[in-house]
Formats: structure tokens, C-alpha cells, sequence
């Protein structure tokens, strides 16, 4: 008898200052030093979706912030990096427990925003999440972990991880720290997916590459997806843009010999983040859930993916502020009053979604 695994996955985690305040609930009394007394309420973000993510035996997703501690203002009010004027993220810890609460088991962690506060928040981001119970994969605190490899085994399928970058925004790991982050350099990624090829049955690799806000993806994309399904992986989970890209479903003989149906969505985009430059594009995003299913004999192959556009819905009433991540197609179908004023803007936006991943009105 066949068994059916369920994985879901989503885009950028990007908590921005002005969502940080919005899920700032009132002073705490005797509150950690990190937060200096203040109550946040991150959970309420993704109500409206945990349950997607919750009966998935495995959910990934990509941090694109940090926990690098501090005061709050660290937290609420927009800072940049001197050098290069890139932004720079630092998220409360209570987003951490959140996320293990909405029901992410693993976390890519190379992106361009992983060194943000160097390689102590890098090191203190991956000890709060081995804190939570979440594991995460793309960056290390040391050698050994650098070589370690990320399996999760589930209902028997061993399902490996991986996770690349194409940069972290111009700012290095010191050469003399054995703390890093792995790069989307073919050499390194060779070698770990010849290593995970034999102690996994099936693998999935988070790229975080792309142009920002690009809606179609850049060619280094589609040759690193191709160069990707050639050494044995399964699945590509694609990040960065910020904005929602294609997906593609082939057939690839890998270098292992192995011929398999094989699945790549270029961006999933933002699963959490602000509206960018009046684009609504940067609100939208996407919950890929991919079915897998396993013989009797032991084989597994990729059986089935279905997508669930989403919306960032942030509504004020008074001095209530709230932010939803809704699914789009239950949320017009049902609209709810606080964000009526937005449903023609989500109108577009489930639009755009059918139109590019063929989806059923």
C-alpha cells in the first residue's frame, strides 16, 4: 500500500518595523532584555493560514530577518547599513515561538539578510530556533555544522534540506570565524547533494537568488534550477524577488541515474511582509503544497503540488491595529468587514495567481 507524505512551503518571512509595531500588544512587566517590557502578538498573523501549514507533516519557510537581540527600538524603527544602505532586520524573539506555533518545522537561514548584525546575531538566530525546536538550514556556527547535513525524516521518507544564498548584501563572515553561510557556488553544492543523495529518498533545495520585484525569473535562475534537478534534487524552492514567479514541473534524469518528475516554483514570494513603491505584488504571496507518495517497494515520487495564493490583509479600527496573512480565494469568498476596503486589490492579485500558475477559478 502506498503512503501520501504532505509538505508545505512558503516564501519570505520579512518582518519589517512597521509590521513589528503593529504586533505590539502593551508593556510586560519584568519583560527580557531583548524586548525592554513589551508584549508582542505574533501569532495572530497566521491564523488565518496555520491550518494549511499545520497538517502538512513537514512546513518550510525562509527567515529573512534575524534574532540578534537588543533594545526594542532595534526592533520598530528602520535602520540601514552604513556602508551599503541596504536595510538591516532584527525580529523579537516571541516571532520565533510563533513560527513553531504555526507550525514550521524547518527554516532556510541563507539569505541576504542572514549577517545583518554579523555573526553574533547570526549565532544567536540559529541558538533561539534550536531554543524553539525549529531546525534550520543555509548557515552555521561552525565547522562541524557546516558539514552536517539536514534530514527530517517523515512517516519513513528521509526528506533532505538544503539552503543557498547569492549573497548577504555585501557583508562578509570574517575569514578568521568559523561561523558561515553557504553560498550558490556549484563546487560546495555539488559535494552536498552527492552527500545527501545517498542518505536521502527525496530532496528539496531553497535558492535564494533573483532580481527584486522581477515577476519573471532572471536566466541565472533557471540554470541554477537546471544545474539543481541534474544533481539530484527533487524540489526547488525559489526566494528573494519578493514577489510571486513561475513554476515548473519536468522530468530530469539526474546525475545519480535516478529519473524523476521534479518541481521548481521560482519565487514564492512574500509570505509576510509590507507593501513596497504602492506594489501590491509585494503583499501577495504563495503556500506550495507538495504531495509526495511512497510504494511499497520504497520508492518515492512527486505525486501532486497545489498552490494557495495569499494576502498580507493589515487593517486599523480605531487604534486596533491587526495583521492577517489570509488565503485569497477563502477570503473573497467569504470576505470579512475589516478589510472589505481591499478586495478589489485582492481581486487582482488572486488574478495574477491563477493566470500564472493555471489555477482552477
Amino acid at each position: 500500500m502506498s503512503r501520501e507524505i504532505r509538505i508545505a512551503a512558503v516564501g519570505d518571512l520579512l518582518m519589517k518595523p512597521l509590521l513589528i509595531r503593529m504586533m505590539r500588544t502593551g508593556d510586560k512587566q519584568g519583560g527580557s532584555a531583548d524586548n525592554q517590557g513589551e508584549l508582542y502578538d505574533f501569532g495572530q498573523a497566521f491564523e488565518p493560514v496555520a491550518r494549511y501549514l499545520q497538517d502538512a507533516h513537514l512546513t518550510i519557510g525562509n527567515l529573512e530577518t534575524t534574532f540578534a537581540g537588543g533594545p526594542d527600538d532595534g526592533y520598530t524603527k528602520p535602520r540601514r547599513n552604513p556602508k551599503n544602505g541596504n536595510p538591516t532586520f532584527n525580529c523579537p524573539d516571541a516571532f520565533a515561538s510563533a513560527l513553531k506555533a504555526a507550525g514550521f518545522n524547518v527554516l532556510a537561514t541563507a539569505n541576504n539578510h542572514c549577517m545583518d548584525y554579523g555573526v553574533r546575531g547570526l549565532r544567536r538566530t540559529l541558538e533561539l530556533l534550536d531554543k524553539n525546536g525549529i531546525a534550520h538550514v543555509g548557515t552555521y556556527r561552525n565547522r562541524q555544522e557546516s558539514r552536517s547535513l539536514c534530514v527530517q525524516e517523515v512517516e519513513g521518507v528521509r526528506i533532505g534540506i538544503l539552503s543557498y544564498t547569492r549573497d548577504t548584501n555585501g557583508i562578509p563572515v570574517p575569514k578568521s570565524q568559523p561561523a558561515g553561510v553557504k553560498k550558490l557556488v556549484r563546487t560546495s553544492m555539488r559535494k552536498d547533494l552527492k552527500r545527501l543523495r545517498a542518505i536521502s529518498d527525496f530532496i528539496i533545495v531553497c535558492m535564494h537568488c533573483g532580481y527584486e520585484y522581477h515577476q519573471r525569473p532572471a536566466v541565472h535562475q533557471k540554470k541554477l534550477v537546471r544545474f539543481l534537478f541534474r544533481q539530484g534534487a527533487d524540489v526547488v524552492l525559489g526566494s528573494h524577488p519578493h514577489v510571486l514567479q513561475p513554476a515548473v514541473c519536468r522530468t530530469v534524469k539526474d546525475i545519480g541515474g535516478r529519473t524523476r518528475k521534479r518541481f521548481a516554483v521560482y519565487s514564492l514570494g512574500n509570505f509576510i511582509s509590507t507593501r513596497l513603491h504602492g506594489k501590491d505584488a509585494a503583499l501577495t504571496g504563495l503556500i506550495v503544497r507538495i504531495k509526495l507518495r511512497k510504494a511499497s517497494s520504497g520508492s518515492v515520487r512527486l505525486a501532486g503540488v497545489e498552490y494557495i495564493p495569499t494576502w498580507v490583509c493589515m487593517t486599523k479600527n480605531g487604534t486596533e491595529k491587526k495583521c492577517r496573512i489570509v488565503p485569497i480565494r477563502q477570503a473573497l469568498a467569504k470576505p470579512d468587514p475589516s478589510y472589505a476596503g481591499q478586495l478589489d486589490r485582492m481581486k487582482r492579485a488572486y488574478r495574477s495567481a491563477v493566470r500564472m500558475y493555471k489555477l482552477k477559478n
